[in-house]
C-alpha cells in the first residue's frame, strides 16, 4: 500500500506560538513622544500618510500610524491598514527559495531551463537571479511595448511569452550586477513550478501562517479580489488633491513586487526570520551575504536584502510602487529594525528611516 505524500505547500515546522514582546510604556514614554512628534512633522510637512515601527532586541518599542487611507472617505489610517511592500516583497520570494532549497527541492545552482526548458536566457542560475547578476532584460518593457492583450499577464504567461520574444539580455549570466525585477519574478514562478501550486498559496501555507502574519497576503490585479483594509495608492495633484493610482499591465505579476502586510505583520516576519522559526542559520547566513560576480567583484545584495556593511552596518531593502513607499532595516550593531509603510508616494523614506 502506497502512503500519499503531504503537499509541498504544507510542508511547515510545527512550532509553538509566536509572542511578540513590547517595550513597558514606562521605558518607551520618551521615545514614543519624540517619535510622535516625528510623525506629525512629516505628515503635516511633506504628506506622510503611513505606519511606522521601531523594534529594539526583537521587541516592539514604538508602533504607530498617522495620516489618511481613503482620501475620499476621509478614513484614517489603523494598526490593521494593509499596504503593498512594492521591492520589499523580494525577500519573501528569496525565502521561498531558501525553504526548498532546505528541502532539496531546489539547488541555487540549478539554472532556470531545468523547470522553463524553453527559457530562451540560458546557463541562468537561480543564485544569479538571487544575487541580480543574471542579466535579464526588463520585463516592464517587454509587457508595456509587446503584450497586446488587454488583461494584464500573469507570472505563468509573461513566462511563455518571454519564449517567443526577441528581446535581447544586458549580459550573460554572472558578469555584472543589475538590480532586476525579472529576476524575481522569474523566481517566484519557480516556486509555483516546484511546489505545485500559486505563489500566493506557497507564501500563505509556508510563511504568514507559520509566523502568525493575519494580515499579508499576495494580491495580482485583475486576479485576486481587493481585501478588508487593503490600502491604494495615491499621488499629490497639485500640491493639494490625492488621486488614486490604478493598476498597470505589470500589476498582475509577483514576486518582484505585490506581498501586502502591515507593520505589525512586516515586524513579526523579520523576527520569525533573524531567530530561525523559517529557515537554518546557514540559510539566513547566505541570504545575508553579499553575491560576486564570475571575476569576484563583490556585490551589495545577499538574496532579497541589500547589504551595507561599510557605514550603518545594516541590511534592508526600500521598495516604491504606484504610489507605495517602503522600508525595511535591521541595523546590525545596535539590533534595531526600523519599519517605514507609506502610500501616498512620500519620497523620503531613507532619510526618514535614519532620523
Amino acid at each position: 500500500m502506497t502512503v500519499a505524500k503531504p503537499p509541498l505547500s504544507s510542508l511547515i515546522k510545527e512550532e509553538p506560538p509566536l509572542s511578540i514582546e513590547h517595550y513597558s510604556e514606562n521605558l518607551t514614554k520618551n521615545v514614543r513622544h519624540k517619535l510622535d512628534l516625528l510623525l506629525k512633522r512629516i505628515n503635516k510637512r511633506h504628506d506622510f500618510n503611513g505606519a511606522v515601527l521601531v523594534a529594539k532586541n526583537e521587541k516592539i518599542l514604538y508602533s504607530n500610524q498617522i495620516g489618511i487611507a481613503d482620501f475620499k472617505k476621509k478614513a484614517p489610517l489603523k494598526k490593521e491598514s494593509v499596504f503593498q511592500l512594492a521591492s520589499v516583497s523580494k525577500q519573501f520570494t528569496a525565502a521561498a527559495i531558501m525553504l526548498l532549497n532546505e528541502r532539496k527541492k531546489v539547488r541555487l545552482t540549478d539554472t532556470v531551463n531545468r523547470y522553463f526548458p524553453d527559457f530562451p536566457f540560458k546557463n541562468v542560475t537561480i543564485k544569479n537571479l538571487l544575487n541580480h547578476t543574471a542579466g535579464l532584460p526588463k520585463y516592464f518593457w517587454v509587457a508595456e511595448h509587446k503584450w497586446l492583450k488587454e488583461k494584464a499577464p500573469t507570472n505563468s504567461e509573461m513566462m511563455t511569452f518571454l519564449e517567443s520574444s526577441d528581446v535581447q539580455r544586458y549580459f550573460k549570466s554572472g558578469r555584472n550586477f543589475d538590480y532586476s525585477n525579472t529576476g524575481y519574478f522569474v523566481l517566484a514562478s519557480i516556486v509555483e513550478k516546484v511546489s505545485g501550486t500559486s505563489f500566493s498559496s506557497f507564501l500563505k501555507s509556508n510563511i504568514f501562517e507559520p509566523l502568525q502574519m493575519k494580515h499579508s497576503y499576495v494580491y495580482s490585479f485583475e486576479n485576486d479580489s481587493i481585501k478588508e483594509d487593503q490600502l491604494d495608492g495615491y499621488r499629490l495633484h497639485r500640491g493639494w488633491r490625492h488621486l488614486k493610482i490604478k493598476g498597470t499591465v505589470n500589476d498582475a505579476i509577483v514576486g518582484d513586487k505585490n506581498v501586502y502586510t502591515t507593520a505589525e505583520d512586516l515586524f513579526k516576519w523579520t523576527h520569525g526570520l533573524n531567530t530561525g522559526r523559517l529557515l537554518t542559520k546557514e540559510s539566513l547566513a547566505l541570504m545575508y551575504s553579499k553575491g560576486e560576480t564570475i571575476y569576484g567583484r563583490e556585490v551589495p545584495y545577499g538574496f532579497g536584502f541589500r547589504i551595507d556593511t561599510k557605514r550603518e552596518k545594516s541590511i534592508y531593502h526600500h521598495g516604491k510602487w504606484n504610489g507605495f513607499s517602503t522600508g525595511l532595516t535591521k541595523y546590525l550593531e545596535d539590533d534595531l529594525v526600523v519599519i517605514v509603510l507609506e502610500h501616498t508616494s512620500y519620497n523620503a523614506t531613507k532619510s526618514l528611516t535614519k532620523k
